[in-house]
């Protein structure tokens, strides 16, 4: 395999900085590597308090209306990796065109065209999972619908609070498990950036990367949003996490 030999150990190292960056940050998401609370794991939390008060209201047409622009947001980033990856399938198709273009960038020149080709497959590679991790969480979406509809009315649960809870609790892990798909996907599509960086230099690859994790970290672990996401007792338990409704399986 010609190309694969043609890889320098600059670009194992990076691609190899790459993939640990990746998992490691997704791990850190997940609250298995911090005992901090994530910004996905506070909104794990007002998922299930989100299902639960949809549970007390004879009408739910608000929450109907929220599972609909959740299916659409989803809908959305699964076309535009789909876009995407037409896009690299016809670069790969005319790859002198975008040679010519990195021949005249600093650092970049020289590179052969089974280099780029095989840059380019990682590429789609990356593009890829996201799709795949969009169209299930769009899917997981469709049944958490489907879940919340078969929740009992206020009323029935008056006389049934057992089978109440265990319909509450299905349809809240299904909303946590198809938010942490859709999750996965949007972390495939903001690596597809920082992985463009190897396309100039092994380099720029690493420091792409690198960038692209202080962006993440901050926003998953110190943002405006994960303050506004706690409150006081949020912040106490700290868990983000309810052992009744936390999917065991991805």
């Amino acid at each position: 395999m010609p190309a694969t030999m043609s890889l320098a150990p600059a670009d194992w190292a990076a691609l190899g900085f790459f993939l640990l960056v990746w998992a490691a940050f997704t791990y850190a998401s997940d609250g298995r590597l911090f005992s901090r609370e994530s910004l996905s794991m506070a909104m794990n939390r007002q998922r299930e308090k989100w299902i639960r008060v949809m549970a007390s209201r004879e009408l739910r047409m608000i929450d109907t209306s929220i599972m609909l622009s959740l299916q659409q947001g989803t809908a959305f980033f699964a076309s535009s990796s789909l876009l995407a990856l037409g896009g690299c399938f016809a670069l790969l198709g005319t790859p002198d065109a975008a040679l010519s273009i990195l021949d005249d960038l600093p650092y970049a020149g020289g590179r052969s065209r089974e280099l780029f080709e095989l840059k380019m497959l990682g590429l789609v590679s990356v593009l890829a999972y996201a799709f795949f991790k969009f169209g299930w969480a769009y899917r997981l979406f469709n049944y958490c619908s489907i879940l919340i509809g078969a929740v009992p009315t206020t009323h029935e649960i008056a006389h049934s609070p057992g089978i109440a809870d265990r319909a509450i609790e299905r349809a809240a892990a299904m909303n946590i498990l198809a938010g942490k798909h859709f999750s996965a996907g949007l972390r495939g599509v903001f690596f597809s950036v920082a992985y463009l960086g190897w396309f100039v230099h092994p380099i720029a690859f690493g420091l792409s990367t690198l960038i692209l994790l202080a962006v993440l970290t901050r926003r998953q672990f110190f943002s405006a949003a994960r303050l506004a996401v706690l409150d006081d007792a949020d912040g106490q338990a700290g868990s983000g996490r309810s052992v009744a409704v936390r999917p065991v399986s991805q």
